[in-house]
């Protein structure tokens, strides 16, 4: 028997001054110039590193049900962040972004 997903829980899109406060304590996280989009580029010392931070994070988005748009090349993981569903950025944006620092941060990451 297949397992059910929960469906997404619905989020409220947040305004431009409560993402301009949340980006004060998410270091390297920057804002996209339409303002519906978070970026940061993480560095780590191998493509073992990266790799291992990716499949991390895609457990992580299972488990939130919320997906990145990510590019890696070698030690390098290039990220963005939206809720496409809202149109723009939610909670679950800033929380997946403070997942994302903090397993970056114990993978020694060296970077951006």
């Amino acid at each position: 028997m297949a397992e059910k997903k929960n469906p997404a829980p619905s989020y409220r899109r947040l305004e431009q001054a409560e993402v301009d406060a949340a980006l004060e304590s998410l270091p390297g996280w920057t804002k996209g110039a339409d303002g519906k989009a978070l970026s940061r580029s993480f560095r780590f010392r191998s493509f073992v590193d990266a790799f291992g931070f990716m499949t991390e994070m895609a457990l992580v988005a299972e488990k939130l049900n919320h997906h990145p748009e990510w590019f890696n090349v070698y030690g390098r993981v290039e990220v963005t962040l939206t809720t496409h569903a809202e149109g723009g950025l939610t909670d679950l944006d800033l929380t997946f972004a403070r997942r994302m620092s903090s397993a970056a941060a114990r993978r020694t990451e060296t970077g951006i």
